[in-house]
């Protein structure tokens, strides 16, 4: 075993409250939230030639949030980027209610906000929580507000590039929040103000830390008792802390607060997403969770996806797709290419997946020194908004970055550095493409993982177990990953027998997909060292760059169709490798046209035996299969 370790040590929030109390001169009205979702307006473009950005002329169309203006052209080859005006009628809280913000969980690309006409501010970032105070902009009664979101390539402002059309739009829920004039920090990058730890964590007692940002908005000073109380899964306390602090006049204070839990206890992973984490990574063994190897295999995930909604989805259909992920077994999720949304994060709270959530610099990294600080805010948005997710077990930095320069190394270097001091406790990743693992671009995080396509793309099937050998080979020290891995597939091209199709055709049968995934997993399987591993990619999901398989404008490597309505026989490998309930699953059985006088007959299954033909009387049967090597069944001459 190799000395180099990357330890985390989380804690919960999932069963878990935690309760907080700022007790000031005078006491605080409590935090309410509006939610802004229905009741807006919708107009796409600017007028032509205004000195400043102003709608364009004609009719505003009803919609409701979420909403995207790229939901019917999201999967063609040419979608509209650009600017879409938004606006509606807020009512003003009462007067006395405190401090009032516009809170955006998300808006693609960049987003300018005007009440009442006046500019209110600007986020540059497509993925992250937001908040403006508007406070003082506020009228009495009804307010008019205007926002404005533009999805155009923007030279400053990541990602400039990337396999996925990004749309634009209004795509996460919108809200208004009263706050007491002192409030655990609204402006904290859009963060929740209070970050939750579980220092020098054991089986017998775990440390417990708490920090946060209490915001004064008064003009004098406020002496302020914070208190903390941690809540088991029943409500029962655990624990607390309680400590005062003098906060300054229009100023934030951070507030350390610790104590202590004895025989807490673990969150286990999918076996059991309880209390806490804590989670080592071996250069040789893989991913240690408290203590003990834990196996993270699973897939990408996009956006969710909804037929003639683009990825303006709402919770109940994120939530359906992770019920068909939970089905598959999967342990761990990769959410590429950038923040997904507090819901996603929360539901792998619940469910025991450990996620990969990253930073959106993909295939390209900008030159200017306004995009290099764009990047930064990214990533702190990223750590400050999803630190108290215990789910969330590596910080990606990037994925496959094409170009390596002094440009992509002095980004790079500076997340590392951003993230680090966000969050000492979490190690970094990058997704390395078409560069060697011992290259420049493949050295500036404390993980690593590789985007390879043997047997699609390039190369043979045969080729990923020494290119992961070479590669633990060359970098022993390093825990490594494999961060994609895939092939199309259509669930409407199947053929008999299989010959390999070249990879950006408008062929992709469904069984050379299953193939590919037959071979990759078995070799996968056999490299113990692997911190990680994600199919890419767990649904079918727009790029609108594309034009192969069977419709243009998707990437088609998923292992569930677009519409979500079917399950590809590659799931049900997966299905068969990794999920506990009992399954059986024959493949093929979309061929219906079928010219061989004889034909084969694959089952796929988690069970010790599988037998054809009337089981239990006359019987062809398999014999007890004894590892997972044997989780495929082929009977020929049927």
């Amino acid at each position: 075993m190799h000395s180099y370790t990357i330890r985390i040590k989380r804690a919960v929030i999932l069963a878990l409250a935690c309760a907080w109390m700022a007790a000031t001169q005078a006491a605080p009205s409590p935090r309410t939230t509006i939610p802004l979702d229905s009741g807006w307006e919708f107009m796409r473009g600017d007028t032509s030639g205004a000195k400043t950005p102003v709608p364009a002329r004609g009719a505003w169309a009803p919609v409701a949030l979420p909403h995207t203006f790229n939901a019917l052209d999201g999967t063609m080859s040419n979608p509209y980027r650009g600017p879409g005006w938004y606006r509606r009628t807020i009512m003003a809280p009462p007067e006395g209610s405190g401090r009032t913000w516009l809170e955006f969980d998300g808006a693609a690309l960049s987003t300018d906000v005007w009440l009442n006409g006046a500019w209110v501010g600007r986020h540059e970032g497509g993925f992250a929580r937001f908040r403006f105070d508007v406070t003082e902009l506020l009228h009495p009664g009804a307010n008019t507000l205007r926002v404005r979101v533009d999805n155009a390539r923007q030279p400053d402002v990541a990602p400039l590039g990337g396999d996925y059309t990004l749309y634009g739009g209004l795509y996460r829920s919108v809200r208004l929040v009263t706050t007491a004039d002192v409030h655990l920090d609204m402006q904290d990058h859009g963060g929740p103000g209070v970050y939750f730890s579980t220092p020098d964590a054991t089986a017998q007692q775990t440390g417990l830390h708490w920090r946060a940002r209490v915001a004064n908005e008064r003009a004098r000073p406020q002496h302020v008792v914070v208190t903390a109380r941690l809540r088991d899964a029943d409500g029962n306390e655990a624990a607390a802390a309680q400590r005062s602090v003098l906060v300054p006049a229009h100023g934030v204070a951070a507030v350390d607060l610790d104590a202590s839990l004895a025989a807490p206890h673990l969150w286990q992973g999918v076996a059991d997403p309880y209390l806490y984490a804590s989670e080592v990574t071996d250069p040789e063994r893989g991913l240690l969770l408290n203590g003990r190897p834990y196996r993270v295999h699973g897939v990408n995930v996009h956006l969710t996806y909804v037929p003639g909604r683009g990825v303006a989805a709402t919770d109940a259909d994120i939530d359906a797709d992770y019920r068909i992920l939970g089905e598959l077994g999967v342990t761990g999720l990769r959410y590429s290419h950038y923040q997904h949304n507090e819901h996603s994060y929360a539901l792998a709270d619940r469910m025991g997946l450990l996620v990969w959530t990253e930073v959106p610099l993909t295939a390209e990294v900008g030159a200017s020194a306004a995009y290099a600080a764009n990047a930064a805010a990214q990533a702190r948005e990223l750590v400050r908004q999803n630190f108290n997710h215990p789910s969330v077990f590596v910080w990606g930095l990037g994925n496959e970055i094409y170009k390596v320069d002094d440009t992509s190394a002095r980004v790079l270097d500076a997340l590392q550095r951003v993230v680090h001091d966000e969050d000492a406790s979490r190690p970094t990743a990058y997704a390395n493409c078409c560069a060697p693992i011992d290259g420049p671009q493949a050295t500036h995080t404390d993980a690593i993982a590789s985007n390879v396509y043997f047997g699609w793309y390039d190369h043979e099937f045969a080729d990923l177990a020494p290119f992961l050998a070479d590669n633990h080979a060359r970098r022993p020290n390093t825990p490594e990953g494999l961060s994609e891995f895939g092939a199309g597939g259509s669930v409407l091209q199947q053929e008999e027998t299989w010959k390999r199709p070249a990879a950006p055709s408008r062929w992709h049968p469904e069984q050379y997909q299953a193939l590919y995934h037959e071979a990759a997993w078995r070799q996968i399987e056999a490299a113990p060292w692997l911190w990680s591993s994600f199919v890419w990619v767990g649904f079918d999901f727009p790029s609108s760059g594309r034009n192969e398989g069977d419709a243009p404008g998707i990437n088609d490597k998923g292992l569930v169709t677009l519409d979500r309505k079917v399950r590809k026989d590659a799931y049900y490998w997966y299905q068969a490798n990794w999920a506990k309930q009992p399954m059986v699953y024959i493949t093929s059985r979309r061929v219906v046209r079928r010219t061989q006088a004889d034909t084969e007959v694959k089952v796929y299954s988690n069970q010790p035996a599988v037998c054809a033909g009337r089981c239990g009387l006359r019987q062809a049967r398999t014999g007890s299969r004894r590892g997972p090597a044997h989780r495929r069944t082929v009977w020929n001459g049927a």
